[in-house]
């Protein structure tokens, strides 16, 4: 009987045995897939998060624009807006006085030195003027500094502008390859090319960097046009000192105007594209005019 008796008090702590196992097993196992669960949705988490605040910035980006409203609003402090919209004014004003001077000597040293390139960065000038002209009608009215309709109507009639003197440009230099006419190198082309080149590096980086704060598509797209005439200057120096040396080369002056003029044709083209289906879509919001 004793050891029956043995053989119960083993066969009682038998089964009690296996039942701690069994308990620190699901527990042991429980919080295994708790952690195996929980960092398979914790790292898609930030990425969620920034794929939602993404998508949460572009939604509101697009409801600003949908309500009239330019993403500047929600950067800039009324004052600090106010406050640019002037350098925005002083910069065009400079911008106008400059380019129209350097038109004026460009188209004189395009009749004198038969010059592709010098009609070309005059005629590019021009429509520096006018684009300049164009952003002091977009900023006049203090109360539409963050206008996207006012601001989408100035870039329709810059694209549209940049399409008619894309033309000229083009034609005149085509023209000129076509008669072979050979551009005459003195002191006074190297001092406009030299003077237009730096005086429009400098107003195409004041207009980028004001376009930026602001978000003035209108601005970047006047930058822009400095920037080519700051090329188109520096191409007069460069064509001139190149056909000084080699008379082979009489072409580069004209190929040059032709390659600004598809590249302002090009750029025009893009402006309407973007700006066209924008301005419909604003029409309804002048609530700042």
């Amino acid at each position: 009987m004793e050891p029956a008796a043995g053989s119960e008090r083993r066969r009682p702590p038998g089964p009690a045995v296996p039942p701690p196992p069994r308990v620190h097993a699901p527990l042991a196992a429980a919080p295994g897939p708790g952690p195996l669960s929980s960092p398979a949705h914790e790292p898609p988490q930030p990425e969620e998060e920034r794929q939602l605040r993404i998508s949460e910035s572009g939604q509101f980006s697009d409801g600003l624009e949908d309500r009239g409203l330019l993403e500047s609003s929600t950067r800039l402090k009324p004052h600090e807006a106010q406050n640019y919209r002037k350098k925005a004014l002083w910069v065009s004003w400079f911008s106008i006085i400059v380019t129209l001077a350097l038109a004026v000597a460009a188209f004189t040293v395009s009749v004198m030195r038969y010059s592709a390139s010098a009609f070309g960065f005059a005629f590019d000038a021009i429509l520096d003027v006018l684009s300049s002209a164009i952003v002091l009608w977009r900023y006049s009215n203090a109360a539409a500094v963050h206008s996207a309709h006012r601001e989408y109507i100035a870039c329709v009639i810059l694209g549209v502008i940049f399409l008619l003197s894309s033309v000229c440009i083009v034609v005149k230099a085509i023209h000129d390859l076509s008669t072979k006419l050979l551009p005459e190198v003195d002191d006074f082309l190297f001092s406009v090319s030299i003077l237009s080149g730096i005086l429009c590096s400098i107003l195409a980086v004041l207009k980028f960097m004001l376009g930026k704060v602001l978000t003035s598509r209108a601005l970047i797209t006047d930058g822009f046009n400095s920037l080519v005439g700051a090329v188109m200057g520096f191409s007069i120096l460069l064509s001139a000192e190149v056909f000084k040396h080699n008379s082979a080369v009489w072409y580069l002056d004209g190929s040059i105007g032709v390659l600004i003029g598809l590249t302002i044709f090009a750029y025009g083209v893009k402006l309407l594209i973007d700006m066209v289906p924008r301005v419909r879509q604003t029409r309804h919001y002048e609530m700042f005019e």
